[in-house]
């Protein structure tokens, strides 16, 4: 095995979540800190969360964690999250996981995280996923299955999200999980670089040419105009198994 398990955790402190909503482009986008719970009027905000509001009440555990209006007070985001958590909000349920992941608000706790992932992934939501397949990988609050890492990061790289296009790419780079096969690892790493900037698109970018090294001419043309097939239809036709 020539490669190992780089992987690259889809964890962002709380302390950004506010720039996840702006960049990711997620499901839950519109939920960025809007209507009441807009800078200017944390009181609307707070007594919307407590009539039970899930957005408010995940809003409000936002300004917590980036102290925002208020005291930065990671175990009061960990309650708001919580609270929204467990009326099914995706979105807070992959937060309230980043949070047990990092030991923030509560004490470090993988199977914690990967229970409120799981709740998350098995919504849709493409960055749970990732997470969800970094802890099998790592058999960290699961017991290690590289097959079952696989099949979250396809779920999430198949979103579109370019950690774990990265991620799969390794796997079919380093045969774990799946069949070696070097064309389907250069065509995963190369669209996570694509979609990656700065430090994480010179690391993709790094991993695609080490496997681009192992390729012919001709197979590295076919991995690229299929890799071009795979995004002109949104990640929908990419040659991987149903």
């Amino acid at each position: 095995m020539y490669w190992g398990k780089v992987l690259m955790l889809w964890v962002l402190s709380p302390v950004f979540i506010v720039l996840v909503f702006l960049s990711l482009g997620s499901p839950q986008a519109g939920m960025a800190l809007q209507g009441p719970c807009r800078a200017f009027l944390l009181e609307g905000c707070r007594a919307l969360a407590e009539q039970g509001d899930a957005d408010a009440q995940f809003n409000l555990g936002v300004r917590y964690a980036n102290g925002r209006g208020v005291p930065e007070d990671d175990g009061e985001a960990v309650r708001w999250f919580r609270l929204a958590a467990e009326q099914g909000d995706a979105f807070a349920q992959a937060t309230l996981g980043v949070m047990y992941d990092n030991g923030e608000g509560v004490p470090q706790d993988y199977t914690e995280a990967v229970r409120w992932y799981r709740m998350a992934a098995e919504q849709g939501y493409a960055d749970a996923q990732s997470n969800l397949g970094v802890r099998y990988a790592n058999g960290e609050g699961v017991p290690e299955d590289d097959a079952e890492a696989v099949r979250w990061y396809r779920m999430a790289a198949e979103q579109g999200l370019s950690a774990a296009q990265f991620n799969l790419g390794l796997m079919y780079a380093g045969g774990e999980g799946v069949v070696q096969d070097d064309a389907r690892a250069y065509l995963w790493l190369n669209l996570a670089s694509a979609a990656s900037q700065g430090d994480a698109r010179a690391r993709t970018a790094e991993a695609r040419d080490r496997v681009a090294a192992n390729l012919s001419p001709a197979d590295r043309a076919a991995a690229q105009r299929l890799a071009t097939q795979c995004q002109a239809s949104g990640f929908k036709d990419c040659g991987e198994p149903e």
